[in-house]
């Protein structure tokens, strides 16, 4: 197990280049199950989900390989196996094994997801769906069993906004005889991505990216190849630290318009940003203002920056109140801030930060993935110095982020722990 180690108040300074997104390469990769040829994903993240389900394509009898950030799927060989266990408890998006598993086979067996604890998140309104497609679903001994005699298109209401919902909806649909509509589906750019990819397999999708979509069935679809979007989770990380830390950041390789609500926030708190077409920079802003946020689905304010959010927010000038509306248990950060000296307040799904204070480095751990980002952001604005445990969460959905960092000019390096502190982690 490693530790991060970051040395704050250096000021940073440059251009940091964003990876493809974590969000959609967690669905584009169990999507090439549905080929009945290889399907090349162009400019995908080195992170451990995508390893993760590289090992579980080739657990089901695919061959994947790798030409640099390019990963190329031969699905032609791959069968029913179920996936009870082991990997799979390792990332949440390994429900999307069920659409497209159920969709090429018409049975999948997966063990319930895993991934970061982020209070209830219920695979209800995909199991709704699949059974509106024909499919029987129970839940045996921890995993998920699903068959079907065959899937036949339906017209599918979602009870709540969701985007795995939606995603894995459609992967069991695209080969579904006749016509299935997905209606208050949600509108997500990741969503698009995959419908792009699923279209160029040769499936009918229209409506991707409103909230109802239609897909008519198709008997086969083929490999082709697809260029994944930027990460805007990512990209909107660095603006962040750009914003908490920076002396004139420079982000490449953005799709600006994903990134509007962040934006908004930033230049109402008092942050000089120009955006450009494929490039945003954040300049230094001096005198931060306090500002309130609300998550909400897309093209709200996303769940994922809330908390690498908080720890700007520290800076600013007054109380700010930050409010999750999408995951009750997304403040499991607060309590690691606040050992860095921040001052801030829990009230049911909402944060009270009372600022400027000036963070203090301290030893933290991070317990889901957007929380180690906020982490790393509150440790590059501290003084002194600051240990991150929890890297595993932050190797999720993170690429080469300190390499990345360093290139700003950070002071940022892992470490391997000993075998004393890595018993103190267990107890934790």
């Amino acid at each position: 197990m490693e530790k991060l180690k970051i040395a704050g108040g250096y000021p940073l300074k440059g251009t940091i280049k964003v990876s493809g997104a974590k969000n959609s390469a967690v669905a584009l990769i169990p999507a090439t199950i549905l080929a009945e040829s290889p399907v090349t994903i162009e400019g995908l993240p080195d992170i451990s989900d995508v390893a993760t389900l590289k090992v579980l394509l080739e657990e089901i009898g695919g061959t994947v390989t790798f030409d640099g950030d390019d990963m190329v799927v031969d699905p032609t060989k791959m069968v029913s196996m179920p996936l009870p266990n082991g990997k799979v408890k390792k990332l949440r998006a390994s429900y999307y094994l069920m659409g497209a598993m159920l969709g090429r086979f018409n049975k999948a067996v997966i063990g319930l997801p895993g991934g970061c604890h982020l209070g209830p998140r219920p695979i209800d309104q995909h199991i709704k769906g699949f059974e509106a497609l024909g499919a029987k679903v129970t839940n045996e001994q921890g995993a998920i069993y699903l068959r079907a005699d065959e899937l036949r298109g339906a017209r599918i209401y979602l009870d709540v906004v969701s985007v795995g919902a939606t995603i894995n909806i459609m992967l069991a649909a695209v080969k579904a005889k006749g016509k299935t509509v997905i209606e208050n589906a949600a509108k997500e750019p990741e969503i698009i991505d995959v419908a792009t990819l699923l279209t160029n397999m040769g499936a009918k999708i229209k409506g991707a990216g409103t909230d109802v979509i239609r897909i008519e069935g198709v008997e086969t679809l083929n490999g082709c190849r697809h260029t994944i979007i930027p990460d805007r989770i990512e990209a909107g990380t660095f603006m962040l630290l750009g914003a908490a830390a920076g002396e004139g950041v420079l982000i490449d390789n953005v799709i600006p318009h994903h990134l509007e609500s962040l934006t908004a926030k930033l230049r109402e708190m008092g942050v000089p940003i120009e955006v450009g077409d494929e490039q945003i920079f954040i300049g230094k802003g001096e005198k931060l203002k306090a500002v309130d946020v609300k998550t909400l689905v897309y093209p709200g304010f996303p769940t994922d920056l809330q908390q690498p959010f908080t720890s700007l927010l520290t800076r600013a000038e007054g109380s700010s109140v930050v409010t999750d509306t999408i995951y009750s248990a997304r403040f499991k950060h607060i309590d690691e801030l606040r050992r860095m000296n921040a001052n801030i307040k829990v009230e049911g799904r909402s944060a009270i930060i009372n600022g400027p204070v000036t963070l203090q480095g301290a030893k933290v751990k991070a317990s889901d993935l957007r929380a180690g980002a906020a982490l790393v952001i509150a440790g590059l604005m501290a003084e002194g110095m600051t240990e991150v445990t929890g890297l595993e969460h932050i190797d999720r959905g993170y690429s080469n982020l300190v390499e990345k960092l360093e290139g700003l000019g950070a002071t940022i390096w892992r470490e391997k722990m000993t075998e004393e502190e890595m018993e103190q982690q267990k107890s934790l």
